[in-house]
Order: structure tokens, then C-alpha cells, then sequence
């Protein structure tokens, strides 16, 4: 077995040695970065691998279902140990029968975990080594009771008991999506309060016991306000409902089932040996995966404060994907206590690896507390940018440049480490996994693996805890008056109603319509509809008619808004408003058999109430909605409705090439006339060149022939007498004189031609510039796009229908 410390992690790209990193070098936590694909889920196995077989456990956060790989283990590499966990999709494109495929899996992975050097003993101590995967939410897996029982820490410091508080209010908040802050929420301040107060007495709650003291809380003051100030009575039957619902949810029951949340129990056996414990998060929601995160690291943290300082890497936590957990911007419930880790974790001896695909969703506060850093493939210069501005936080001395050069030149599975401690250790090969890796398990899968221990879990524990049940508050059934609603068969009268409930429908004016949801509408879980509910809660819908309209952008459109609020005792409150888009068949008259109202504070029997409604929807969207039209300044061009800016800017493009050709067909007149008279001109100039070429050449051969006649005919044939000759010189001489003349009024026309040629050149280029000019003019003007807001006026709302809407839901 490897010696504590040595982390064997694959061989050098370059030169095949072993690559190790020291387990104390991730007391100061790790950061795994790369691209799907690139080898990052297997490089996280190894590690968990390599920290087991050194005797460190792991707790491992598992959102998207990968890491129960860490269950498949087989040192005897025989097919039928694989074939359960074989893609038999994939053997069948392959030709292969399920069996074949198997077989060929395994030996693929003993020969693959031979050539990483990987004994046969080494792959057993792997074996024997406690995995166990738990779904909190789900029975799939070993389940985890996070709320049934809310145990006083034991033997935690104050500091550890207010983070954990806090971190357990925020996650429980998350779980019924209230978004409240830790220092100004008003409900995550009062959880944090009772529950305070519970624990400083010594006290254990379930979840029914805090909806019973939301209600109805053993304080008489937050801060220096009273508490009906602070937080109103009938505001905290809202939140106390909220959790009630929850509770009352058929699912509910499984977050209250199952081993309970002990981390020294999850990450030690009873002989003290390591032990992995994968927390699956993939069948979750976004909320609870949110929840659940936040809730197991808050116990971490209480744990790992109770424990010596030490410099040795004591517990590795690994969360595979955080994606959305520690975000740069938004603070979601599992920031805070990821954010405590990173910076407190080291002086236990805890370590955290976190793995991510995309480093700008980490906020920098996470990049710049990490040591040790493997980063694969990346998939923008944007990831590589913010990854290496991390690192140079973390680590001032990183060869930023080096480190950039490397990661662009990476194949899969290569990686480049670096550590803050020993600095750049080159790019690096992942070792085979000793682990199948089969892919992300399914529920079924998960369950075959966890039986043996759901089964010792249940046998420990042999009266598993009911499930928690709704706050008993009830009453006789309500004997008030029946309203308008439609007649609806009422259930017994011994039936157990809530406070607000009632087997009779409220009074309400009678020009106000009521309709029944349909829970198979597509809104219907918008607002929280459960099929075959017969606990109706009342909301409002409304109908809406908006007329935009912009005398200058010749606009007149009309749009229908539609939204559903749930009934609130002050009318103009629209906070719950949820835009929906229903149709009448969505509303039937008639109720569900056995229904039973809810009543609401508000004062929906008086017609004021219901005007208040259709003027505070109006003030709402008077207020708040706007239509958004685009408007070419420089060409007075508006777009349509629905007309997207793609489809008006090619539109402002014709529109510009329109006025272009325009202003271009006013030039094209101008410059026409100037190319004539050049044009003129230089064929005027070309005919007297021509003319005057043919005209010196014609004296020219004159003179020559006539010298030789007259000349050197005459004098050497001794036919004339010198005299004679001279008078011909003379005469030869006053021709030449008039070539001579002739060649003058050549050249001059010659440079006139010459002239008319420039003057052509000079138009075309001025022509051109001129054309240029227009095009570049006319092309800004058809981009130059801004947007105008066109406002509602109050008299272009028209509110077509306000109907009271039940939603069925189930019992509280």
C-alpha cells in the first residue's frame, strides 16, 4: 500500500515518470479544471483512490451521479463482475452480446491497470475499503435524516453552533425557495432565533416542532422590536404554511429516513479505518441539491472544529462539479460554508478538491485559496483567462505564460499540475482508475449496490422513525354561509379542518366569477397544483389588455397579459404575481368531489377588495411593463412588433442603399455633363493630332524626295548650273521651315489631347472619392439603431377579467 502522503496520480507526458502529489499539499485544497471530456471525473477517482489506499477518508459531493463508480471495484477482473455495470447500448453498436462486452471491459482494465503499475494486492486493499453512497431525498441509496431530528452539536464551540444555524436555516429556506437574507430576512432571522434558543436550552426539534413555534414562538422581542413588529403574526402563518407544505409532501418523508447526518460515523469506521462517502445529489432539484450541500458541509465544519490542528491531511472532501454552488456573484446557501472551508479547513488537516468544467462560475475568492491546481483542456480563452488570474492570486510567483503555453497544447487526460508549494510540475498523464468507470449510475443501479447496507442500517434501527406529520391544528367544520361559488358535495363534518379551512366556499360578490384549476393545465404547477387535490387555496387570475401605442413610430399594437397571484390581505400586493399564459378550458365551474376551502384573511367578500385588485394590477403594469421598439435615427426608421433587430437592421440596409442610389443619381447628372465636355474635347484633340501627324509626314517625305531631284540630280548629274542649285536650296530650305511649323501645331495639339486625358483622370477620381463618401455615410446611417421604451398610458389598460381561481392542492 502507498505510503502515507504519496498520491500517485499518472506519469509525465514527457518523460513516463510516476507523478505524485503529497497529501499534506492539499491541506491548502485543490482545483480540478477542464472541458467534458477531458478526463476530469477519472483524474477526481484517482485521487479519491490514491487518499483511500493512504488511509485518508473522503466525503464526496456528487451532483451528477459519477462518483458511485467508486463502488466498482473487482481485483479478480472476471467479466461477470462487470456485466451488471456494462452500456448495452454500446456493445450492441460494438457487435458485441452484453457478456462479450463485459468480458472485454475487463480485461481492457487489468491490462490498463497493469501498465499504471497497479498490483493485484493494491486493487484488493481498494476493495476492502467502505464505500457508501447516500441519497438523501431518495430511498435508492442509504438515505440520510437531515431534518427529522435537529440535535444539539455536541461539544461545539459557539462560533461552531451559530455557523451551523445559520447554514441550516439557509438551506431549509432554499428547500421551500424563500430567498432570504441571513442578516435583513425577517424569516431567516426568526428560524435562526428559535432555533438558537431550542439549542441553548439543551433542546432537540424535529420540523413540526419549528412550524409550531414559527407560529407561535417562545420570544417576545428580535433585536430591539417586538416580535409581532418585526415579523407579523399572520406573515408568519405564511411561512409556517410553507413548511407545513412541505412536510406534507409524500416525498417528504424520505429527508427524515435513513442513517443520520454524523460525519465522524460517515468518514471512520468503528476500528478507526477510512471509509468513502459519496453524497449523491444527482436526482435532486437545484434547491435541495442546494440544501443538501449546505447542510452536510455545515456538519463537516462542526466536526472538523472539534477536532486538533495537525498539518497532515486528516479528511479530503471532493465535490465533483460545483458548478452554481460558489458562484462570483450570486450568494446561494452552500457558498458560505464552501467559502469556511477554503479558508478555515487547513489548520484541521481537511482539504477540499473541487472539480469544474468552468472556472469563470467560481468565484474568485474560491480560485485564489487553492494550492494545487490540475488543469486540463479548456474550451475558451475567457475559462483559461480567469483560471490563470486565479493562479496568479494564489501563487504570485506562477509562470503565467509557461502555464498558458501548456494548457493549449493538452490531449485528453493530460493535465498540468501546479502547486503554490513545489510551482510548476509539468503536464502529466492520468493513471489508470482501479475503479469501473461505468458512467453516472441510475436510482436502480445505486440501490443493487447499497442493499447489503440498507439492510444493516435497518436492522440497527429496527422502528424506523415515522415520517413527520403536519402541525395537528383542528377544528368543527366551518357552519358559515355558502357563497357563489359553484355547489360542490361537501366532505363529513367530523372531517379534521385546519384553522382556515371550510367544507363551505366563502361569500364573494356576486358579479365575481369562480372557476376550479385544472391540474392537468401546463401552469398548474406554477402555482403549486397537486392532481386529485380537494384542499383549495384561492388565487386570481387576470386578464389583461395593453395597447402600445407611438404616433411617431406609427405604432399601435395591442398586447393580453395574463398572471395568477395568490390571494393576498392586501389587494395591491403583487409580489406572488406569476405570469401565465391560461386558457378558459384551464378553469372548469365546477369543483373536485370532498373539497375543502381554504379561507383567506382578505376580505374577499367586499367589492372594495376586488377593485383594489384591478387597480393595483393596473398601477403594477403602468408601472413596470414597457414595449421596447427600435428606431433608426438617422433614418427615421421604426421597427414592428415582433420584428426582431436582425430583420430591422436588414430593413434600415435596404432603406440606406434606397437613399444612397438617391443621392448617388444627383451626382451621376453632374458628373456626366463634365465627362461630355472632356470627352468632346479630347476626341476634338485626337482628330487634330491626327490630322496634323498626317500632315508633317507628308512634307517630310516631300522634302527628301525633292532633295533628291533637285539637288543631287541636278548639281552631280551637271544639269543645272549653281546658281541653279542654290535657288533650290533656298526653296528646299523655306519647305523645311513650313514642316517645321507644321510639327509645332502637332505638339500643341498633342498636349491638349494630354490635357483632356488628365482632366478625364482627375473627374474619375474625384467621381470616385465622391461615391465613396455617400457609401460610407449611408452605411453609418443604417446602424445607427438605438432602442426606445414605449410606456403605457393608465387609459391603455384595460382589465378584460379578474376570476377567483381555486387551486387544489393537497392537506396541510
Amino acid at each position: 500500500m502507498t505510503s502515507t502522503g504519496a498520491l500517485h496520480l499518472g506519469t509525465a507526458a514527457d518523460t513516463d515518470e510516476r507523478v505524485e502529489v503529497d497529501a499534506e499539499d492539499l491541506t491548502t485544497h485543490g482545483v480540478i479544471v477542464g472541458m467534458t471530456g477531458s478526463g476530469k471525473t477519472g483524474l477526481g477517482i484517482v485521487a479519491l483512490e490514491e487518499a483511500l489506499l493512504s488511509g485518508i477518508p473522503t466525503l464526496v459531493l456528487d451532483p451528477k451521479g459519477d462518483m458511485a463508480n467508486l463502488c466498482l471495484t473487482f481485483p479478480q477482473f472476471r467479466g461477470e463482475d462487470f456485466r451488471p455495470w456494462v452500456d448495452e447500448a454500446e456493445a450492441q453498436r460494438e457487435g458485441h452480446t452484453p457478456e462479450e462486452h463485459a468480458a472485454a471491459k475487463a480485461e481492457l482494465w487489468k491490462g490498463g491497470t497493469a501498465r499504471s503499475g497497479i498490483t493485484p494486492e493494491r486493487m484488493q486493499a481498494l476493495a476492502d475499503i467502505d464505500v457508501t453512497v447516500y441519497t438523501p431525498g431518495a430511498t435508492t441509496g442509504v438515505g440520510l435524516d437531515l431534518v427529522g431530528r435537529m440535535d444539539v452539536p455536541a461539544d461545539a464551540d459557539p462560533q461552531a453552533v451559530n455557523d451551523e444555524v445559520t447554514d441550516l436555516v439557509s438551506g431549509l429556506l432554499a428547500l421551500i425557495d424563500v430567498d432570504a437574507d441571513p442578516l435583513t430576512g425577517r424569516e431567516h432571522i426568526l428560524l435562526t432565533n428559535l432555533l438558537t434558543d431550542a439549542w441553548g436550552k439543551g433542546e432537540t426539534l424535529g420540523l413540526p416542532d419549528l412550524v409550531a413555534r414559527v407560529q407561535d414562538p417562545p420570544l417576545r422581542k428580535l433585536g430591539v422590536m417586538d416580535l409581532d413588529t418585526f415579523f407579523p403574526a399572520k406573515d408568519r402563518m405564511g411561512l409556517a404554511m410553507r413548511l407545513n407544505g412541505m412536510l406534507a409532501s409524500p416525498t417528504f418523508a424520505a429527508w427524515t429516513q435513513g442513517a443520520p447526518l454524523d460525519i465522524q460515523r460517515m468518514l471512520f469506521g468503528d476500528d478507526g479505518a477510512a471509509r468513502c462517502a459519496v453524497v449523491s445529489l444527482a436526482h435532486l432539484d437545484d434547491n435541495e441539491r442546494q440544501f443538501v450541500v449546505t447542510l452536510v458541509l455545515s456538519k463537516l465544519i462542526t466536526w472538523m472544529r472539534g477536532q486538533s490542528g495537525t498539518s497532515s491531511l486528516r479528511a479530503m472532501v471532493y465535490m465533483d462539479e460545483v458548478f452554481g454552488f460558489v458562484p462570483p456573484v450570486a450568494n446561494p446557501p452552500a457558498k458560505q460554508p464552501i467559502l469556511t472551508i477554503l479558508k478555515q479547513a487547513r489548520a484541521f488537516g481537511v482539504g477540499m478538491v473541487l472539480s469544474t468544467q468552468n472556472p469563470v462560475d467560481l468565484d474568485y475568492k474560491a480560485i485564489s485559496n487553492a494550492g494545487t491546481w490540475m488543469i486540463g483542456r479548456l474550451q475558451t480563452e475567457r475559462d483559461r483567462d480567469r483560471l490563470l488570474e486565479g493562479m496568479r492570486s494564489a501563487d504570485g510567483a506562477v509562470d503565467i505564460d509557461a502555464v498558458a503555453a501548456a494548457i493549449s497544447s493538452l490531449d485528453k487526460r493530460q493535465f498540468v499540475l501546479h502547486s503554490a508549494k513545489d510551482g510548476g510540475r509539468g503536464v502529466f498523464g492520468t493513471r489508470w482508475a482501479m475503479n469501473y468507470l461505468a458512467g453516472p449510475l441510475t436510482g436502480p443501479q445505486i440501490a443493487e449496490l447499497m442493499a447489503d447496507k440498507k439492510a444493516e442500517l435497518a436492522a440497527a434501527t429496527p422502528t424506523a422513525s415515522a415520517p413527520a406529520t403536519p402541525l395537528p391544528t383542528a377544528r368543527a367544520a366551518d357552519s358559515a354561509a355558502a357563497g357563489t361559488a359553484a355547489a360542490v358535495p361537501a366532505p363529513p363534518v367530523e372531517a379534521t379542518l385546519a384553522d382556515d379551512e371550510s367544507t363551505v366556499a366563502p361569500t364573494v360578490p356576486e358579479e365575481v366569477v369562480q372557476r376550479y384549476l385544472d391540474s392537468a393545465a401546463s401552469w398548474a404547477d406554477t402555482v403549486g397544483a397537486t392532481p386529485g387535490g380537494t384542499r383549495l387555496e384561492p388565487h386570481v387570475a387576470v386578464r389583461v389588455r395593453m395597447t402600445f401605442d407611438e404616433a411617431k413610430a406609427d405604432l399601435d399594437h395591442t398586447e393580453e397579459f395574463e398572471a395568477v397571484l395568490p390571494v393576498n390581505d392586501d389587494p395591491k400586493d403583487l409580489s406572488g404575481l406569476v405570469t401565465v399564459d391560461y386558457d378558459d378550458r384551464d378553469l372548469r365551474e365546477v369543483g373536485p368531489d370532498g373539497a375543502v376551502w381554504v379561507i383567506p384573511e382578505a376580505k374577499i367578500g367586499t367589492k372594495t377588495w376586488w377593485k383594489s385588485v384591478e387597480v393595483g394590477v393596473r398601477d403594477e403594469l403602468y408601472r413596470t411593463r414597457t414595449m421596447t421598439v427600435l428606431h433608426n435615427t438617422e433614418l427615421d426608421c421604426w421597427s414592428r412588433p415582433a420584428e426582431t433587430r436582425e430583420a430591422f437592421a436588414q430593413r434600415c440596409d435596404i432603406v440606406s442603399e434606397q437613399r444612397e442610389d438617391e443621392e448617388a443619381s444627383k451626382v451621376r447628372d453632374r458628373f456626366e455633363a463634365k465627362a461630355d465636355r472632356i470627352t468632346k474635347a479630347m476626341r476634338t484633340a485626337q482628330d487634330r493630332v491626327a490630322q496634323l501627324e498626317a500632315d508633317v509626314s507628308s512634307r517630310k517625305s516631300s522634302e527628301l524626295i525633292n532633295i533628291g531631284s533637285s539637288i543631287l540630280g541636278g548639281f552631280l548629274g551637271g544639269r543645272k548650273s549653281a546658281r541653279g542649285v542654290a535657288a533650290d536650296l533656298r526653296r528646299a530650305a523655306s519647305k523645311r521651315g513650313t514642316t517645321s511649323r507644321t510639327q509645332q501645331r502637332l505638339d500643341t495639339a498633342q498636349g491638349k489631347l494630354l490635357d483632356a486625358q488628365e482632366d478625364l483622370i482627375e473627374l474619375e477620381q474625384e467621381l470616385s472619392s465622391e461615391l465613396l463618401d455617400i457609401d460610407h455615410r449611408w452605411m453609418q446611417a443604417a446602424s445607427a439603431i438605438e432602442e426606445v421604451e414605449v410606456d403605457l398610458e393608465r387609459n391603455d389598460i384595460d382589465v378584460v377579467a379578474v376570476t377567483l381561481v381555486w387551486v387544489p392542492t393537497t392537506a396541510a
